[in-house]
């Protein structure tokens, strides 16, 4: 089936397996497969783990005695194949927003532990005679997730302790060579956000948006090696490769469907709106 709503869905299934509360401090900051839940009774020190939920230690107190001792966690799980390789790069532990972290785990172990996870995907259009054109990326064929899947022109997960135009600005000129002086020209335009039930656990994703119109002689550049290739396509192009294919990273297709929302390309004459525009800002799941 065709649609656009399809991508939504997909993002935010139905939950049809158990998942256990991960508690810190008494707040549910993640949720755990019972399966991965066993693999932390390694970690007595740290975790409390039962039949219905799992628990930091009471005598783990503080913001970084917590996140040595899950840095640690981590990096054993990574060793030894359970989680994916350890990555270096922290992940607040968060119950509310970012500013609100009880400690940090890093962004290989995030998705284990089913934590609110945050990034930022960054739309790249310029204007012709002929319409808008977008800027797509496809990621490179030894990517561990979606290899070789179109993507927006940039996107990245958002660590703890960076600002959000730092890291922007970091993720443009690592994925596409964009300069500085030409980053602060891009425009916030909100947030999605979705709750789906992945290979590696429960993702509670919020994406910051942002639209960047570009010169028309601007080529993206990838300088760290995850982008393939780059390709400037008619955003009517666009549209029918997020409606008709499954050729984009999955949450990429509701940036898009987001941005054909947002600059009149998909309006209310579509059957799908109204679900379109409530269902690309999923609450996250919290207790």
């Amino acid at each position: 089936m065709t649609t656009f709503y399809r991508h939504i869905a997909a993002c935010n299934p139905p939950l049809q397996e158990v998942f256990l509360p991960w508690r810190v401090d008494g707040q549910v900051v993640g949720w755990l497969r019972p399966a991965f839940a066993r693999e932390l009774t390694r970690f007595p020190a740290v975790f409390n783990v039962s039949e219905d939920r799992v628990d930091l230690v009471d005598g783990l107190n503080g913001f970084t005695p917590r996140s040595e001792a899950l840095d640690a966690v981590a990096r054993a799980l990574a060793g030894s194949g359970v989680t994916s390789p350890y990555m270096g790069e922290p992940y607040a532990v968060t119950a509310a927003g970012r500013d609100a972290a009880l400690c940090v785990i890093d962004r290989a172990a995030a998705a284990y532990f089913g934590v609110r996870s945050y990034g930022q995907h960054l739309n790249g259009f310029v204007r012709r005679d002929d319409g808008v054109h977008m800027w797509l990326g496809r990621r490179a064929r030894d990517r561990l997730l979606f290899p070789g899947a179109l993507d927006n022109m940039v996107a990245g997960g958002l660590p703890y302790g960076m600002a959000l135009e730092d890291n922007l600005a970091k993720e443009c000129a690592e994925e596409a060579a964009v300069p500085a002086p030409l980053v602060q020209r891009a425009i916030a335009v909100g947030a999605v956000s979705y709750n789906r039930v992945a290979q590696r656990g429960l993702r509670r994703d919020v994406l910051y948006c942002y639209d960047l119109e570009l010169p028309a002689d601007f080529v993206p550049r990838n300088t760290d090696g995850e982008v393939e290739e780059f390709m400037l396509l008619h955003i009517d192009e666009v549209a029918r490769i997020v409606r008709d294919t499954d050729d984009f990273k999955l949450n990429c297709n509701l940036v898009v469907i987001d941005f054909l929302i947002r600059h009149g390309l998909l309006g209310p004459g579509s059957p799908e709106y109204l679900d379109l525009v409530i269902g690309l800002r999923q609450p996250i799941r919290s207790a």
